[in-house]
C-alpha cells in the first residue's frame, strides 16, 4: 500500500478534477456500475469513508472487471476535486489520465 503525503495526493485531486472538466469522469453508484458493465472504466476511486456494503459491492465488481480501485481519498476530498457534493464514488474513463495517474503514483512510490 502507497502512503500519499499531501502534495501528492493534491496533485492525484487535481488530476482527478482535470479530467472531470475534460468529462472523462463518471460520478455515483449507478452510473460508475454502468460504466464498468460497458467496459469504460480505467481506474475506480473511492471513498474511504463509504460504506461497508459499497465498498463489497465496487471490490468485487472491480475484481471481476480487473480495474483498480484506489480507496485513499474521503468523500469530501472527492467531492471537492470534482466540485460535487457527496461524492462517494467515482470513475476515470480516459486511458490519458489513467497513465498520468499512474505517473504521479510511481513518482510517490519511487521516494519512499
Amino acid at each position: 500500500m502507497i502512503i500519499l503525503d499531501k502534495n501528492k495526493s493534491s496533485n492525484i485531486l487535481n488530476l482527478i478534477g482535470l479530467a472531470y472538466r475534460a468529462q472523462k469522469v463518471t460520478s455515483g453508484d449507478k452510473e460508475v456500475l454502468r460504466a464498468l458493465k460497458q467496459n469504460r472504466v480505467k481506474i475506480v476511486f473511492l471513498a474511504n469513508d463509504a460504506s461497508e456494503k459499497t465498498f463489497d459491492r465496487f471490490n468485487k465488481k472491480t475484481f471481476f472487471y480487473n480495474v483498480e480501485m484506489i480507496t485513499d481519498f474521503t468523500s469530501d476530498e472527492l467531492s471537492n476535486a470534482i466540485g460535487k457534493p457527496l461524492c462517494k464514488i467515482l470513475a476515470i474513463n480516459d486511458q490519458g489520465f489513467l497513465e498520468a495517474l499512474k505517473r504521479t503514483l510511481m513518482e510517490v512510490s519511487n521516494e519512499s
